[in-house]
């Protein structure tokens, strides 16, 4: 069961992922994403790719967004809703790195919108990361 957010809702994260894709700095692949989080307390917080020529330095836009997400509003934040998309026209989920990342600060229902080969999906995040590795802290 996912946490109910609007499919107008949903579509406004998809705009402000898209607005940041356009802002991608992605010299050597082209892929231009952008990634835009709903948090509990009512912010949205968007992120884009960050190319670098060694591509294992590379940062994804979800990760770009949480590291913002945790820098401007501290490491207590939760997320209540996700979308990521491209301006390639490409299926994209978030790659296993992101999700593990996410999986610290999101709601297991929140609901995660990606592009996918049949068009745009959206699962709860439970779904997308079924065994996380996790480790109770404290």
């Amino acid at each position: 069961m996912m946490t109910k957010l609007t499919q107008r809702a949903l579509n406004e994260l998809d705009k402000l992922a898209r607005q940041a894709a356009k802002r991608s700095y992605s010299p050597y692949s082209k892929f231009r994403v952008g990634a835009a989080l709903k948090l509990t307390n009512g912010e949205i917080v968007t992120g884009t790719n960050v190319e670098n020529i060694s591509y294992g330095l590379t940062i994804c836009a979800e990760r770009a967004a949480l590291v913002r997400a945790v820098s401007q509003f501290g490491p207590k934040i939760q997320i209540a809703a996700i979308a990521v998309t491209n301006l390639n026209g490409q299926a994209s989920p978030p790659c296993g790195a992101c999700r593990q990342m996410l999986a610290e600060f999101i709601l297991p229902d929140a609901p995660v919108s990606f592009p996918g080969s049949g068009g745009v999906r959206t699962m709860p995040f439970s779904e997308l990361l079924p065994r996380a590795f996790e480790m109770k802290l404290g």
